[in-house]
């Protein structure tokens, strides 16, 4: 596990050299990956996240698809489709680009509903249906969306709740500081650092490290509290739609993978606490009042700081 942990750091110093001041956000996606996860990046234009996840791509040895969604994107661009070869007089079938390890969705809330809908099953099941047929999809399988919160009223779909819930982290981009903008242009002033680099994570690599995030331990005061935010999502006046028991299992898995990024072998609860805003904000659906009033960035911390963090016991090492 060590080489294969090495592999992991080296791969995230790489791109830290091409994503200059997101080290906080890679590890997230490391985070993700190693979970067996998906993660849904919104920002501003230009801020970065085709990048980030082209460069995520490059550093793993695996296959990599993109799909640039459109509003005439149909769910067979997706997934893949029956044709009829008319040199041989048969159907065969066309992979679509949900075939692959990295899957990029870039501007997914551009995609009309019946096509996002078309990634619950890839998402969800590593497996696909064409035409009756159903594909199964060779591990990993990691999705990477990217939307831009101000275009919600500009030819795009909002994703639906049950689509939001597939993905394990949301990620807000942002803006760089001063100095890391400054840092951006000296970098690309004269060269593309993406160009330099290379495959250092091998999909083995990746399967064996999500078998160990699995074994990382939780002691039972984190378990409890990890439990506790979750219910406290459910029974928060401004909430109308808590987390879903399916969010409390990604909740863990991502606990445990962050764990073991850190070369521990048990959970924290910091580690709880640092990833709920990232598992909960785009799972929560607030109530009339309560959207009026907060925003769910708002909501969710109010909840964190509710939940006293335990003492970690000795034990837990």
């Amino acid at each position: 596990m060590g080489i294969k942990a090495e592999a992991v750091r080296k791969a995230h110093e790489s791109i830290n050299q091409v994503i200059l001041g997101k080290g906080d956000v890679i590890e997230l996606l490391f985070t993700a990956i190693l979970a067996d996860g998906h993660v849904l990046l919104e920002s501003v234009p230009g801020s970065g996240k085709t990048k980030l996840a082209k460069s995520f791509a490059k550093i793993m040895d695996g296959k990599f698809s993109r799909v640039q969604f459109t509003p005439d994107v149909l769910p067979s661009d997706v997934t893949g489709i029956q044709f009829f070869n008319p040199k041989t007089q048969e159907f065969e079938l066309r992979e679509g680009p949900v075939m692959t390890n990295i899957l990029l969705a870039d501007e997914i809330n551009r995609a009309t509903p019946k096509t996002q809908s078309s990634l619950l099953e890839v998402m969800e099941e590593k497996q696909t249906t064409v035409d009756g047929e159903t594909l199964q999809i060779t591990p990993p399988l990691f999705v990477i969306a990217t939307q831009n919160p101000i275009e919600s009223s500009q030819g795009t779909f909002p994703l639906p709740e049950a689509q939001l819930d597939r993905f394990m982290f949301k990620i807000d981009m942002g803006y760089p500081s001063a100095e890391e903008e400054r840092n951006i242009l000296r970098t690309y002033q004269m060269d593309e650092p993406m160009h330099t680099l290379m495959a250092d994570l091998h999909i083995e690599d990746i399967l064996t490290l999500r078998e160990e995030v699995k074994k990382m331990t939780i002691a039972e005061d984190t378990m409890n509290y990890l439990l506790d935010l979750v219910r406290l999502t459910r029974h928060n006046h401004d909430i109308e739609l808590g987390v879903s028991t399916r969010g409390a299992l990604v909740f863990m898995r991502a606990c445990q993978a962050k764990a073991l990024l850190n070369g521990r072998s048990y959970v924290t609860p910091e580690d709880v606490k640092e990833l709920a805003p990232y598992v909960f904000e785009h799972r929560i659906v607030l109530s009339m009042e309560g959207s009026i009033r907060k925003t769910n960035s708002q909501v969710v911390s109010e909840i964190i700081e509710q939940v006293p963090v335990p003492v970690e016991a000795g034990e837990t090492r």
